[in-house]
Formats: structure tokens, C-alpha cells, sequence
């Protein structure tokens, strides 16, 4: 029996005949890596190979390594098996791994999303005979507001804010979101300060994208400089004594899973925005069908639940394990129980 081209082991996705894995989650030493957050982009191997304008992402983050940049659509053989590069439109430099070899082709998503953000490349539709998706937002409950909408509620809460003397503080994962609210954050309303780890992250961006001017907090910023402004910073700032000179202030979230009545109130969150950087059910769903996949490998998030709707609609769908643990954070206790009420 013949083996599959990509199959799931201990260390990642792994291409037998390149002898690659692709986002693998243990030190090996070929990995083609998808994206730069943390869970994809892991530190330890031997060789990357990455779009070129993630490498600088990767690098920032995982120091002096061995990469090798691609661009869009470039192809490249090891050992008689073909590899490109698509945009996955998760965030800046993010791309799928097309791999054929004798006809076959599978195509491997990482994280992604459809709805165009203005500072990604927009998803690309690959065809493929084999589809390994991502299910982080994998049920009906989650549909998202388009970008516009939820960038103006925003705008209108940090201008509120300052009407009442408040500091507003945001909060968005380090690289990825807190760029894409970055972009549209309003500056007529006020400055925007920044959290060391945003600033630096998005200060290796730049020469990418148009972003406005932020200011960097340091020891030295002013309790007083903040009232009416809005701080970008990540959530693991949220209830540290850092942001306690930004007295007084409202908090607010940008993720998917403020999409959960509850989700706000557990995290201790003034005001949650359902924004996400991966798709909504739907999104799936649609970018499922324009591949023509024959066979669906549903990897990280709901995908027992997912996968067993794609086999009900009539999708040869199966399941595998990752070690992707997802960059919105995961589910907490309350929303799973709302998440297994939503799916029955």
C-alpha cells in the first residue's frame, strides 16, 4: 500500500520522500514554516524555509537560524517532490505549503482567513486533491463582522473614552493582530502608545506596511500622558502592575472568542470586539469547496465537530492531532460549555 505524502507524526507534518516536515513542533532538520507565531515557527531546526517576507518575523523572534526565503508561487523540488508558497491572509507573511509529487497535490493551510485585512496578502485558493485545514473557529456560531464595521466600533469606544478622561487600553495578540487594529486605529482621536513587545515586533514590520506613529511605554512615560489616549499591549499585560500609572482606564479585546456571550465578563474585559485572525464557519466551509478537495485533514481546534459536519455533508474528512495551540488563546472554562451547547 502506498504511503500518504504527508503524513503526522511525533515531531510535524512529514513529507517521507523530501524527508520535511512542515510546522513541525520539535527540533528536525528540514521544516518549511508557514507563519511567525509561536506555535508554527518553532526554534531548533536545522534548515527553514519560509516566504521571504516572514523572515524577518522569524528571525526577530528565533534569533540566528538557517532560513531560506521564498516568494509567491515560486516552486522548488527536493527530491522529486514540487513545494510553493500561497497567501494564507492569517497575517503579514503568512502562506499555505502546496506539495505534489507524481500528480498528487495536498495542500497544508496553517492558520488563515479569507476576509482581506489590508496589511496581508489575501488568502489565495489552491486546488489540491488533499486539504489539511485549520478549525480554530470550526462552528456555526462564529461568523464575524466585516473588518470596517468592528474597526469603527473601535474608534467610537477609544472616543468615548477620552470624553470621559479614560485611557483606553486594547488588547491584541503581539504579532499579527495588534498590527492589523494598529493600521486602523484613528489618530485624530488621540497618540497611540505601545507596549515594548508590540513596538518591536511592529517596528520589524514597517518597512512592510504604512502604519501610523506609536510611542513606546517606557519607566519614564507619564501617568498623565495617557488620559484620552489608547494603548496597544498584549494580553498577558492584562492585570499586571504595568498598567496601573494608566489610572483611570477601560479595557477592551480584540479576539474571536469575544463572539461568546461571557467570554468578556470571565476574562474581566470592559468591552470585547469579535475580531479574529482565522475564518469564521462559513469561511471554512467556502474555501473547503473552491479547492476541490477530495479528502479534508481537520487539525487544530474544533475539529472532531467539524470534521464530523464535513463526513455529514459528504466530505471524506478525518481528524489529526498538532501541537498548534492557536494564537487568540484557548477556550476558557464557561465558553466550552457555551461552545458544546452551540454544536449540539
Amino acid at each position: 500500500m502506498n504511503q500518504p505524502l504527508l503524513v503526522f507524526n511525533d515531531k510535524g507534518i512529514y513529507c517521507r520522500q523530501a524527508d520535511v516536515y512542515l510546522d513541525p513542533w520539535r527540533p528536525v532538520k528540514n521544516a518549511i514554516i508557514t507563519h511567525g507565531h509561536a506555535d508554527h515557527s518553532r526554534w531548533g531546526h536545522q534548515n527553514y524555509i519560509t516566504h521571504h517576507t516572514n523572515v524577518p518575523i522569524i528571525k526577530h523572534r528565533l534569533g540566528n537560524i538557517n532560513v531560506t526565503g521564498k516568494d509567491w508561487n515560486e516552486t522548488f523540488t527536493i527530491n522529486g517532490v514540487t513545494f510553493s508558497l500561497h497567501p494564507a491572509g492569517h497575517i503579514i507573511g503568512s502562506a499555505q505549503i502546496r506539495v505534489e509529487y507524481k500528480g498528487e497535490v495536498w495542500v497544508f493551510t496553517g492558520d488563515y482567513k479569507t476576509e482581506d485585512d489590508g496589511i496581508s496578502v489575501p488568502y489565495e485558493v489552491v486546488k489540491c486533491h488533499t486539504f489539511i485545514t485549520e478549525n480554530t473557529f470550526g462552528l456555526p456560531a462564529f461568523k464575524w463582522t466585516p473588518q470596517a464595521e468592528v474597526m469603527t466600533d473601535i474608534n467610537n469606544w477609544w472616543a468615548e473614552n477620552k470624553a470621559n478622561g479614560q485611557t483606553s487600553i486594547l488588547f491584541g495578540y503581539t504579532l499579527g493582530k495588534a498590527q492589523r487594529l494598529l493600521k486602523y486605529l484613528d489618530t485624530d482621536i488621540g497618540k497611540i502608545y505601545t507596549h515594548g513587545a508590540i513596538e518591536n515586533m511592529t517596528n520589524v514590520l514597517r518597512p512592510m506596511v504604512d502604519f501610523p506613529p506609536t510611542t513606546r511605554i517606557t519607566s519614564e512615560t507619564k501617568r498623565e500622558e495617557f488620559a484620552g489616549n489608547i494603548v496597544l499591549a498584549p494580553p498577558s499585560a492584562h492585570g499586571s502592575t504595568w498598567i496601573r500609572k494608566m489610572t483611570p482606564f477601560v479595557t477592551g479585546s480584540a479576539s474571536g472568542w469575544m463572539a461568546f456571550r461571557g467570554a468578556r465578563r470571565r476574562r474581566a474585559i470592559d468591552k470585547g470586539f469579535v475580531l479574529s485572525d482565522h475564518c469564521d464557519f462559513q469561511g471554512l466551509l467556502e474555501s473547503i469547496k473552491v479547492t476541490g478537495a477530495e479528502k479534508i485533514i481537520c487539525t487544530h481546534g474544533y475539529s472532531d465537530i467539524f470534521s464530523r459536519y464535513l463526513r455529514e455533508i459528504g466530505y471524506d474528512a478525518r481528524t489529526e492531532q498538532t501541537q498548534y495551540e492557536g494564537d487568540e488563546g484557548d477556550t476558557i472554562e464557561g465558553e466550552s460549555q457555551e461552545i458544546s451547547e452551540s454544536a449540539a
